[in-house]
C-alpha cells in the first residue's frame, strides 16, 4: 500500500489501483469544516491520479463511519447566511464525490447518521456492517439535513419512507436499509473492508474508459429525462467503441478467454 497526499484528518493510501480514503477524527469522525476541506482535496487529487481506478471511503475505528456533522460547529453559527454557506460547502464536497469519474464504495464500519449518511449516499456503492444504524436525525436537534439528505434519500429509497425517516429522525438497522435498497451488501462487522476491497478489485479489473462512461451515463440519466439519458448512453457507446479495450473485450469473448484490458 502506498500513501499519497493526506491531510491531518483525511488519509489516502493506494493499493492495487484502489484508493482507500479514511476519515480519522476521533471519537466519531464528525464532519467539520476542516474535514470537508480535506475530503475535497483528497478527491480532487484522486480525480487526476491515473494509478487509481476505484475508491473506498471509510471511517477510522470501529465505532463510526461518520456519526454526523460537527454539532459544536453548527451551534456556533452566527447567522442564517453562515449556516447556508456551511451547507453549500458540504453539498459541494459531497456532489464532487457522487460525480467523480471513478466508482466510490462506502465501507460503512460503524454508526452512519446525519452528514455521515449524506456522505455515504453520495457514494456509488455501499457495504455495511450488520450492526450499523442509519438515519437522518437532524430534526431531533431542531434543524434539517443540509448536505443533501432531503434530496438523495427519497431518490434512493422512495418518497414515503424517506419522508418518514427525515420527519421522525428515527434510525433503522442495516438489514432494513438493505431491504429498502439503501445498501448493496450487509456483512459481519469484521468483513466490511474485505468485502469492499473485493468489490473494488473486481471493478478495477474492468476497462477504465468503460467504467467512466457507465458512471457518466447513469449520473446523467438520473438528472435528465429518459430520452436524454438514452441519447447520452448511445453517445457513450460510440465513444467506448473507439477504444482498444472494446476490441480486446469482444475478441476475448469470441476466443473464450479472459480479457486483458489495457485502459486504452
Amino acid at each position: 500500500m502506498t500513501a499519497t497526499a493526506s491531510g491531518s484528518i483525511v488519509k489516502v493510501a493506494v493499493e492495487d489501483r484502489v484508493a482507500i480514503v479514511t476519515i480519522d477524527r476521533p471519537p466519531v469522525n464528525a464532519l467539520g469544516r476542516q474535514t470537508m476541506q480535506e475530503l475535497q482535496q483528497a478527491f480532487d487529487g484522486i480525480r487526476g491520479d491515473a494509478t487509481v481506478k476505484v475508491v473506498i471511503l471509510t471511517g477510522a475505528g470501529s465505532l463510526a463511519f461518520v456519526a454526523g456533522a460537527d454539532v459544536k460547529e453548527i451551534a456556533a453559527l452566527s447567522s442564517g447566511k453562515e449556516a447556508a454557506e456551511v451547507a453549500a460547502l458540504g453539498q459541494r464536497v459531497i456532489n464532487g464525490i457522487q460525480r467523480l469519474n471513478k466508482p466510490v464504495i462506502a465501507a460503512i464500519n460503524g454508526v452512519c447518521l446525519g452528514g455521515g449518511n449524506e456522505l455515504a449516499m453520495a457514494c456509488h456503492l455501499r457495504v455495511a456492517g450488520d450492526r450499523v444504524r442509519f438515519g437522518q436525525p437532524e430534526i431531533n436537534l431542531g434543524i434539517i439535513p443540509g448536505f443533501g439528505g432531503t434530496q438523495r434519500l427519497p431518490r434512493i429509497i422512495g418518497r414515503a419512507k424517506a419522508t418518514e425517516l427525515i420527519l421522525t429522525g428515527d434510525m433503522i438497522t442495516a438489514q432494513e436499509a438493505y431491504r429498502l435498497g439503501w445498501l448493496n451488501y450487509v456483512v459481519p462487522q469484521d468483513q466490511v473492508m474485505k468485502t469492499a476491497k473485493d468489490l473494488a478489485r473486481k471493478i478495477a479489473a474492468k476497462s477504465r474508459r468503460a467504467i467512466e462512461l457507465c458512471l457518466d451515463a447513469i449520473e446523467y440519466g438520473l438528472e435528465h429525462s429518459l430520452d436524454d439519458g438514452l441519447a447520452r448512453e448511445a453517445q457513450a457507446f460510440g465513444q467506448v467503441a473507439e477504444t482498444e479495450d472494446f476490441k480486446e473485450g469482444l475478441g476475448a469473448f469470441l476466443q473464450k478467454r479472459q480479457p486483458q484490458f489495457k485502459d486504452r
